[in-house]
C-alpha cells in the first residue's frame, strides 16, 4: 500500500470469535517463519523457500494470502538486500552475508494474517545487523504504542523516533494496515509523522506493523517486474512486521512473541 494517510475508510473492531479465528491464522504464520528462518542459508534459492513455504501452509490448512494477490505470482516475498519488499522467489541463491527480508501472510477460515522477518544469511557485516536489530526494535517500540486511546500516528512517530536516532531512514512509500477478511483494511498505518494524530485506537482493531528501514536514503523505486521495490541508492533495507490486535492492555501479537528492544 502506498501513501501517508493515516487512514481513511471505517476501522472494523473485530468480536471475540473474528478474534479466535485470527489468532489460528497468526499461529500459522509464526510457524512458518520459523521453518523459513531453520531454512535461510548460503546456497539455498528463494524458489526453494517459497517452496517450503507452500508445503507448510497446505499441512497447516492454510492459503497464501499473496499467491494470486492483484497478480502476484508466488507464496511469499523474498527481499534479498538493496530489496526493500514485494521480491519475488527465483533460482536465486543466497550467499553469505546477504540479508533477505521474508514476508509471509495465510487465510484460514476468511481471515487474514501477516508478517515479516529480515534473516542473516552466514556470517553479515556489523551494519546490517545493526540496521535489523534497530528495525526489529522499531517495530516493538512501535506495537508498545498500540494502546487503546492512543493514535495511530503514536505508533508511526515511536517507529520513525527509534530508526532515525541510529542515522537510518524510514521508507515513506510503503506503509502498514489495517487487517482482517481481507489482506488490507483501513487504516494505513505510515511510520512517520508526528504524535497525536488519526484514529483513536480501540481494543478490537487488528493493525499489520510495518517498518521497512533502509541505511541510507529513503527513496525507492520499483523494477520492471513491477512488484519489486529497491533502494535508490543501492543501501541495505529491512523489513519486520507483526500483525497485532489492541486491547484494554498492551496489544496481542497475533503472528509471534514480543521481544523487548535492546536499547
Amino acid at each position: 500500500m502506498k501513501g501517508p494517510a493515516t487512514g481513511a475508510g471505517i476501522i472494523e473492531i473485530k468480536s471475540p470469535s473474528q478474534l479466535q479465528i485470527m489468532r489460528q491464522a497468526g499461529r500459522v504464520v509464526q510457524e512458518l517463519l520459523e521453518h523459513l528462518k531453520r531454512s535461510v542459508k548460503p546456497g539455498v534459492t528463494t524458489l526453494e523457500l517459497d517452496e517450503l513455504a507452500l508445503g507448510t501452509l497446505t499441512r497447516l490448512g492454510a492459503r497464501s494470502a499473496f499467491k494470486g494477490y492483484h497478480g502476484y505470482p508466488a507464496n511469499i516475498c523474498t527481499s534479498v538486500n538493496d530489496e526493500v519488499v514485494h521480491g519475488i522467489p527465483s533460482r536465486r541463491r543466497l550467499k553469505a552475508g546477504d540479508v533477505i527480508g521474508v514476508d509471509v501472510g495465510s487465510i484460514v477460515d476468511g481471515y487474514y494474517s501477516d508478517a515479516a522477518v529480515t534473516l542473516s544469511v552466514g556470517e553479515i557485516s556489523a551494519e546490517a545487523q545493526d540496521l535489523m536489530n534497530v528495525t526489529e526494535d522499531a517495530l516493538m517500540l512501535g506495537i508498545d504504542q498500540a494502546r487503546e486511546g492512543n493514535r495511530l500516528s503514536d505508533i508511526s512517530n515511536a517507529i520513525q523516533t527509534k530508526v532515525e536516532a541510529h542515522g537510518y531512514s524510514v521508507v515513506r512509500e510503503f506503509v502498514g494496515h489495517g487487517i482482517g477478511t481481507q489482506l488490507h483494511e483501513p487504516p494505513q498505518i505510515p511510520n512517520y509523522g508526528a504524535p497525536g494524530y488519526g484514529p483513536v485506537l480501540k481494543a478490537g482493531m487488528v493493525l499489520a506493523i510495518e517498518p521497512m528501514v533502509n541505511t541510507g536514503r529513503a527513496e525507492v523505486r520499483v523494477l520492471p517486474d513491477g512488484w519489486t521495490a529497491v533502494t535508490k541508492d543501492g543501501s541495505l533495507s529491512a523489513h519486520f512486521e507483526h500483525t497485532i490486535a489492541v486491547t484494554g492492555r498492551e496489544a496481542e501479537i497475533l503472528t509471534g512473541s514480543r521481544k523487548k528492544p535492546r536499547s
